[in-house]
C-alpha cells in the first residue's frame, strides 16, 4: 500500500525530495509538488515528471481536489512559512500529517535512528537541520554508554549549497540543533555552530562533534560511534567517519549549574556528508542529509499508517 505525499516548497530541498521519493519510495507517492512562483524551475521539472503541480501555496493545495487523497505532506519552504503553513493544513484537515524540514519545530524532533518510533503518532514531526541529522545521532550513541554533560557541533557545508532559506535561518539553526543535541541526542548542555565554507571548488560537508562524558570504556563507545554510523548510511549513503574517533581525559569547568569542574571522557568526532546528488550535487551533503532522513521519517510513518488502516 502507498500513500500520496505532497511537497511545499520547489526549491532545491522540495525538488530533490521529489526525486528521492519517485526513485525510491516504497511507502510513499508523489501527489504534488506546491510552490507559489508558476515559473519556477521545480515546478516546470515536476510537471515534465508527470508530478501534479500546484503554484498558488498552500490554500491553493487544500483547495484542490487533490488535497483529499494526500496523507503526508512535507514542508521544505521556511521556519517562518511553515507556521502558517502548519496552522492552515490542520485547520482544513487535522488527521493530515506535517513533516517539517524547517527549524520551525512545532512538533517533536526527529532523528530516524535515535527516536523516529516514539514519534509516529505525530501529527507534526521536525527534521532539526541538517548538522542536527549528522551529529545527533553522534551523541546519543556516546550517550547510550555514558551520561554525556556537554555536547558541541560545528557543522561546516560548501557556501554554494547554502540557499536562501538556509542563510535566512542561521539563528533558527544554531537554536534548534542546541536543543535538539540536548532533548534527542541525550546532552545536558548542547552548542550548535554553522560555518559557511566558500572554497572553490565546494567541499564535502563536514561535522565535528566534541562530547564531553563521564568517565567510559573508549571501546565501548567507539563501538556505539560505528554502529551508530552504520545505521544513519542505511538511508544516507555518503555518511561516514572522516577519520577514528579520539578520546581524551580531560578536567574542565562545565557551564552546568552546580556541576563545577568534573574530570570526564572527550570524545571528539569528525564526519563527511557526500550527497547522493539525485538532484542537488554531490558536494551538498547537507541537503541530501535533509530530505534523505525526511523520506525514511516518511516511509516509517506510511508504513504505521498502513498498519492501522489494515487493522481497523
Amino acid at each position: 500500500m502507498t500513500l500520496k505525499v505532497a511537497i511545499i516548497g520547489p526549491g532545491n530541498i522540495g525538488t530533490d525530495l521529489m526525486i528521492k521519493v519517485m526513485r525510491h519510495g516504497k511507502h510513499l507517492q508523489m501527489g504534488a509538488l506546491v510552490g507559489i512562483d508558476p515559473a519556477s524551475d521545480g515546478l516546470a521539472r515536476a510537471a515534465r515528471l508527470g508530478v501534479p503541480t500546484i503554484a498558488d501555496g498552500v490554500e491553493g493545495l487544500i483547495a484542490s481536489p487533490l488535497f483529499a487523497d494526500i496523507d503526508i505532506v512535507f514542508d521544505a519552504t521556511s521556519a517562518a512559512a511553515h507556521v502558517r503553513n502548519d496552522a492552515l493544513l490542520r485547520a482544513a484537515r487535522d488527521d493530515v500529517r506535517v513533516i517539517d524540514l524547517t527549524p520551525a519545530a512545532i512538533g517533536p524532533y526527529c532523528v530516524p535512528t535515535v527516536n523516529l518510533e516514539a514519534h509516529l503518532g505525530a501529527r507534526n514531526v521536525n527534521m532539526v537541520t541538517c548538522g542536527g541529522q549528522a551529529t545527533i545521532p553522534m551523541v546519543a550513541a556516546v550517550a547510550s554508554v555514558a551520561k554525556v554533560h556537554y555536547a558541541e557541533i560545528v557543522a561546516s557545508i560548501a557556501s554554494r549549497s547554502a540557499g536562501p532559506g538556509t542563510r535566512a535561518n542561521i539563528d533558527e539553526f544554531t537554536e534548534t540543533t542546541s536543543r535538539a543535541i540536548e532533548n534527542v541526542g541525550g546532552a545536558a548542555v548542547g552548542k550548535a555552530i554553522i560555518v559557511l565554507n566558500p572554497a572553490d571548488p565546494p567541499l564535502l560537508m563536514r561535522d565535528t562533534v566534541y562530547v564531553l562524558s563521564r568517565m567510559a570504556d573508549t571501546a565501548a563507545v567507539e563501538a556505539a560511534v560505528q554502529d551508530m554510523v552504520k545505521r544513519v548510511s542505511t538511508y544516507v549513503p555518503g555518511y561516514r567517519l572522516k577519520q577514528r574517533v579520539q578520546f581524551e581525559t580531560v578536567s574542565l569547568p562545565l557551564p552546568i549549574p552546580g556541576l563545577g569542574v568534573t574530570t570526564g571522557l572527550k570524545t571528539s568526532i569528525f564526519l563527511e556528508v557526500e550527497g547522493a546528488a539525485h538532484y542537488l550535487p554531490a558536494y551538498a551533503g547537507n541537503l541530501d542529509i535533509m530530505t534523505s532522513a525526511a523520506l525514511a521519517t516518511g516511509e516509517r510513518i506510511a508504513q504505521s499508517l498502513s498498519s492501522s488502516h489494515v487493522q481497523a
